[in-house]
Formats: C-alpha cells, structure tokens, sequence
C-alpha cells in the first residue's frame, strides 16, 4: 500500500516519525508533498519518497492523507477533485474541526473518506487517535488505516459526533500535560531540585500514572485514595489541589477548547 502526505509539517512528521519504528512502516511506501522543502528533508529522513507536485501525488498513491490546514482545504480539494476522482483513491483527513460531509463537498463525488484524529505523541508511539469512515470503503483500506493509526499509538474507532470532545481529551491534553509537568518541574526546582532532573522525574511520575490507569481496573479515585495515607504528604497536596480549583480549571480548559471547535465547524 502508498501512503501519499498532502502536506509535511509538524503533525504529519510526527506520524511518520512514530509509524517508521514500526514494521507497517517497512511493510508500505511512504510519499509526502509540501511547498516548503525544509519539511520535505525532514520526512525524507525516515525514507517518505518526496514528490514534486500534489498532482505526482495522487496519481502514486492508493491513500492520500490530507495533512494541511482546514483554511487550505477548498482550494486544495476543488483543485485537485478530478484528480482524485481519476485515481480513485482512498482519501484521509487529519484536519481538526472539518467533517468528512465537509469535505466531499469539496470534493464533488462520493469518494471513500476517513478521517483520523491523531496527537503530536504519535512520534513516540504515545498517540490517542480517533478514526471514522464515510463511503465505501474498502476492507483492506479500512484495515490498513486502522493498522497505519496503531503504528503509532492507541486507535478508538468512533462515529464522528464524538470527535469534538475526543478531540479536546486526546488532541489538546498532551499541551495541557506539558504544561502540568513543567509545573510540577518548577515546583520542585523551587524547593531545591535542579530543572533537568526535575522534568525526567515528573514526566516519568507522570507516565507511570498513566500506564497503570490503563492497566488498571479500578476508578482512578480508587487509586488516588491508595496513595493517600491518613495525615501524610499526598492528601494534603491533594486537598491543596482541590482548594485551588484544579478540577475546575481542567473543566474550563476542556470547555474552551470544545467551544473553539464548535466555532471552528459553524464557519464551514
């Protein structure tokens, strides 16, 4: 199977930097297009084939990921349109706040759509990605998308109503966890730890609490009360926490950032 880039930049570079430690990645062929070399170069490092022009593009592919800003999309799609309708090829968008109805409107045709929501963890095969389909497609393309998103990380097959919110908890939480560990890192270098050292230690905190969430299954609060002992250190970070609104602010972050997509898909 091709897999052909429609766009090279920061997210598209994370995914192919996470699926070439893969052996999908040995097992399929990798092109990309951008109109900045610099981003070409970079893929290019993992092997993804550079094409000269989006046109070279389709017509090498069997599947085409759309990996552009949803601003580039119309030109982009009703440019290209009898291009893709000649190839007949299996098109996929990784653009935030743009639904697949979108899309074949653009387009013109009935094409065979998918849509995937990956995170910039993908390049350490940490993603969260959500994927759905419109059209028909294929078995073996539907199989080989969900097995390109598992490359990287962990894949939820979803109905594309859910994509707003999968969106915010999977797409914009790695930003909200970045931010989380450096200030825990800041906290700590407060109290006397060096920055570097802290950062190691509260990313790998971090990462431990996330694996056993998911190897677990007991609610998290379950686990919470486990590292808490009666009068000890943990309760009374975790009460300091609470009375500080940490709760409400991951609920006002979740909120702002559903709204903005809202927003985003009301202008379509």
């Amino acid at each position: 199977m091709k897999f052909g880039f429609i766009g090279a930049g920061n997210l598209a570079s994370a995914l192919v930097c996470g699926c070439s430690k893969s052996a999908f990645f040995a097992e399929n062929e990798f092109l990309a297009y951008d109109i900045f070399k610099p981003c070409l170069d970079a893929v290019a490092e993992y092997g993804v084939k550079p094409c000269s022009s989006i046109a070279e593009l389709i017509k090498s592919s069997d599947t085409v990921i759309l990996a552009v800003k949803p601003k580039d999309f119309p030109a982009l799609l009703t440019e290209n349109a009898e291009a893709f309708k000649a190839k007949d090829c299996f098109i996929v968008s990784v653009a935030a706040g743009t639904d697949l109805s979108y899309i074949q409107s653009l387009l013109g045709f009935e094409a065979r759509l998918a849509r995937i929501m990956p995170n910039i963890n993908a390049r350490v095969q940490g993603s969260a990605t959500a994927v759905c389909f419109i059209g028909d497609v294929k078995t073996q393309e539907k199989q080989s998308l969900l097995d390109f998103c598992a490359s990287f990380g962990g894949v939820f097959e979803l109905d594309e109503s859910a994509f707003p919110v999968f969106g915010v908890i999977a797409g914009c939480s790695p930003a909200f966890n970045y931010m989380y560990i450096d200030q825990l890192a800041r906290a700590a270098v407060k109290l006397g730890i060096n920055k570097q050292t802290a950062l190691q230690v509260a990313a790998q905190a971090v990462k431990g609490s996330a694996q056993t969430i998911l190897e677990s299954t007991e609610h998290p609060y379950a686990l919470i009360d486990k590292v808490c002992s009666p009068g000890g250190t943990t309760i009374e970070g975790i009460t300091a926490l609470q009375a500080n609104g940490f709760e409400n602010a991951v609920n006002a972050a979740v909120e702002a950032a559903y709204n903005k997509d809202c927003k985003m898909r009301e202008k379509k």
